[in-house]
């Protein structure tokens, strides 16, 4: 079975969030693929079985199966494309989030994912001892985002996991106000196995949505401001979907030779 390893959301390799993209002619057991993702050790491994219509995909970060991941998406979206479909400009994705679909424009592929209901919470000291600053906001949808002064906050922070791990949120997101792009931001996910995740596309759908509103624009220009880094192009559409856009770089491309 050929594993690509994928850099998403940058046009160079070893930048980005890197995703293992796993294609298979069937299921093997569930224990086999989380196995695999603990072996690989990066924050997801894509697996694709291809159907009747369209491909299967599900996610595994190297502690459990996660409903929605956008870098990793795009990754298998990257591998599809270019090694199995080079004819096509979309693929769809069957996945616990529903059907996804994927477009190459240009350099870019645009993901069409759903948007999360936001509420604001009230911003707590157990919050501020996490990540070792007060928010001015906090906001809570699948993840929470904790909004900050300024984007130097957000850069230089170096949070507690274990504090991290006892508040709200799947994830939990710092962000604020960027000087280059429109936000800048950092996801960190010590509920998943993953200290911090790279550049975090579902993570956007929430971050990506609370800048639109507060910003009233309709597209947001967002850097992921951790040390690999990486830019993602996010449009909010009617019916509670958004346009996650970005580029791929190719890192590797190897063998899994163990049995499945």
């Amino acid at each position: 079975m050929k594993q690509y390893i994928v850099d998403a959301f940058t046009n160079k390799p070893f930048a980005g969030n890197p995703a293992a993209v796993c294609v298979m002619e069937s299921w093997p057991a569930e224990e086999a693929m989380m196995k695999l993702a603990m072996e690989n050790n990066l924050s997801e491994t894509a697996f694709i079985v291809k159907e009747e219509k369209g491909y299967h995909l599900r996610w595994f970060t190297p502690g459990t199966e996660v409903e929605l991941c956008g870098h990793a998406t795009l990754a298998a979206a990257f591998v599809i494309l270019n090694f199995y479909e080079q004819g096509s400009s979309e693929v769809k994705f069957n996945t616990l989030s529903g059907e996804l679909t994927i477009r190459r424009a240009g350099n870019l592929y645009e993901m069409d994912f759903p948007t999360y209901e936001l509420k604001e919470i009230p911003v707590t000291d157990a919050m501020e001892k996490a990540f070792g600053a007060r928010p001015v906001k906090a906001v809570l949808g699948l993840d929470l985002i904790c909004v900050f002064d300024s984007e130097d906050t957000v850069r230089n922070m170096n949070p507690d996991q274990m504090l991290l791990a006892s508040i709200e949120g799947r994830i939990q997101n710092a962000t604020a106000l960027g000087t280059e792009t429109d936000c800048v931001s950092r996801s960190f996910c010590p509920k998943l196995s993953i200290a911090e995740d790279p550049v975090c596309g579902s993570a956007h759908c929430q971050i990506a949505a609370f800048w639109a509103e507060q910003l009233k624009k309709e597209e947001i220009y967002a850097y992921q401001a951790s040390k690999r880094g990486g830019y993602l192009h996010c449009k909010m559409k009617e019916n509670n979907r958004i346009i996650i856009s970005g580029e791929a770089a190719l890192a590797a491309v190897s063998e899994i030779v163990a049995k499945l």
